[in-house]
């Protein structure tokens, strides 16, 4: 049976977290299958896009065990591809810290559009890290 816990502590996890991911985080998006963790190196698949956070990347503090971002700056595509994932790097863009689903709607990071070609803008439209272990 899982462990479940109470939405004060989900919120609190939530903002060590953020804390963690730190000022102007990385948002790469990549096509292909998204890897089993996010210690797990990344291989054939192709980043399509990088973004930058904006300096407080997520909202000051979780709420309802949800911690959802603050506006993200378009970005311009770097190659070819549809966008099914994503990783989060502190702003040294070394240090990853979550990887996520991709969609139009209903993912963890949604998108104006998945289908990105070359030097086409990306824009975020919803992004949110949530607890569900409550």
């Amino acid at each position: 049976m899982a462990i479940k816990y109470d939405t004060t502590t989900r919120n609190a996890m939530l903002d060590a977290l953020n804390t963690r991911i730190g000022a102007s985080a990385r948002l790469r998006i990549y096509n292909g299958t998204r890897p089993a963790n996010v210690g797990t190196a990344i291989t054939s698949q192709t980043m399509l896009v990088e973004l930058t956070c904006n300096a407080t990347a997520f909202a000051a503090a979780a709420s309802a065990g949800v911690l959802t971002a603050n506006a993200i700056s378009n970005g311009t595509a770097a190659a070819t591809g549809t966008a099914s994932w994503f990783r989060l790097f502190q702003s040294n863009g070394a240090t990853a810290i979550v990887d996520g689903d991709v969609a139009t709607a209903g993912a963890d990071l949604n998108l104006n559009n998945t289908s990105i070609a070359t030097s086409q803008a990306v824009s975020v439209t919803s992004f949110t890290i949530t607890d569900g272990n409550g």
